[in-house]
């Protein structure tokens, strides 16, 4: 019994692994037909989960072309002339032509990775060497006298229309089999993106525009009866990246943009130096939590520029070297208005004043950079490290708080 119990389960967990992976290839297909079609189209609307697994309309809303996506692990799936997945999907677009959701003029494509065999129905209703009558004949044969129970529904559907109505919908249908895997759709999602990046940052631009598809996915789903996305919102994210790659420029992720700082994060840094350094100032908790939430960003920002070779070592060496110059000058300024005998107040004041530069101040690391998180988490790094600080004698204070390992008071 126990042994029959693991069995089902793995049997359950592949089961899961396929839905899954059937899901991300119709996310993934969907974008890849996106980007092609605004080649020759400027405006049109995409639905996922809509009337057809992804369904393009014109902006007033009529289907024009309706895509089945059927995902199968590398070696597997025939489309045999019995075959589930091409009995689904006519069943679906076949209803659909009754009911009147699909319409005479919508084009419809079954994009799958399995393969039809020579000769059978799928075969002949491939883009090249096309012949519908004998994808009809066979079907309609298959139809009649197939016991395959599986498929009794979509075979009712099929004769309940007369032949003429059949060929008119089949005339409509492409089969575009042996299509790529949902891991090896890189190679054609990059060809559509070739000349938006340098060929060196192809990976990374693609990782980018994926994600604020997967999100923008996400949403459309959550309102599928009345949202869809926009050809012209895939086109503007395309211009805002192809922007963020140019040589004097840099990807800004939307997920630390919309990064909000959460009790954990706030846990982790409250004795790293960048905090105690702020602390010495007497400044206000959310100024500390704004300081933690910047380091974070700008820490984890930097790491995906240096990881997708966006920038090199150099460069951020360079930018810190311009950061230290530039607070060296604030920082010595400040020290000219103190005296000696100013008191702790007043040292404290005039480290807020610094700080509140810090804060305020965009010191770009390349020219169309202005996110400011970059360039305050960057200083809250270099606070962190001691190359910087807010607090006219923050190396003492500092050296005693380390040594004696308390929090400052």
């Amino acid at each position: 019994m126990g042994k029959t119990a693991v069995t089902h389960q793995g049997l359950s967990d592949f089961s899961a692994v396929d839905a899954t992976l059937g899901y991300l290839y119709q996310v993934r297909s969907a974008l890849l037909w996106t980007l092609r079609r605004l080649k020759t189209d400027p405006e049109f609307l995409v639905g996922i989960e809509t009337l057809d697994d992804v369904t393009f309309e014109t902006t007033g809303g009529e289907p024009t072309e309706l895509l089945q996506t059927k995902h199968h692990k590398s070696g597997t799936g025939t489309l045999t002339d019995a075959s589930s997945d091409l009995w689904k999907t006519l069943r679906i677009w076949f209803e659909g032509r009754l009911s009147g959701e699909v319409t005479p003029q919508s084009n419809l494509y079954l994009v799958t990775t399995s393969s039809a065999p020579s000769g059978s129905a799928a075969w002949n209703l491939r883009a090249s060497q096309r012949d519908v009558f004998a994808a009809q004949y066979t079907l309609t044969a298959t139809a009649t006298t197939s016991i395959n129970q599986a498929n009794a529904k979509a075979y009712e559907a099929f004769l309940a229309v007369d032949e003429s109505t059949r060929l008119d919908i089949l005339e409509k249908v492409t089969v575009l089999d042996s299509a790529p895997s949902v891991t090896n759709l890189d190679d054609e999602l990059t060809q559509e993106v070739y000349w938006a990046a340098g060929r060196e940052h192809h990976a990374a631009f693609l990782q980018r525009l994926e994600g604020w598809w997967l999100r923008r996915v996400l949403q459309q789903l959550s309102m599928a009866a009345t949202d869809r996305i926009g050809s012209v919102e895939l086109e503007s994210q395309m211009s805002d990246l192809r922007e963020q790659f140019k040589q004097q420029a840099l990807p800004i992720d939307d997920d630390l943009l919309e990064f909000s700082l959460d009790e954990a994060k706030r846990e982790e840094h409250k004795n790293s130096n960048f905090v105690r350094q702020i602390e010495l100032t007497k400044a206000g908790k959310r100024r500390i939590a704004a300081a933690i939430r910047d380091y974070y960003r700008a820490f984890e920002q930097r790491s995906r520029w240096l990881r997708d070779d966006l920038i090199v070592g150099m460069d951020l060496h360079k930018y810190e070297k311009r950061l230290v110059e530039e607070w060296e000058l604030t920082f010595e300024a400040m020290r000219d208005e103190l005296w000696d005998s100013a008191t702790a107040d007043v040292k404290e004041a005039a480290a807020r004043k610094l700080l509140k530069w810090a804060e305020q101040t965009l010191l770009p690391i390349r020219p169309y950079v202005t996110e400011p998180f970059v360039s305050r988490g960057s200083l809250h790094m270099l606070s962190d490290d001691l190359r910087v600080g807010w607090h006219i004698d923050f190396r003492e204070h500092l050296a005693d708080l380390l040594r004696t390992g308390t929090g400052a008071t």
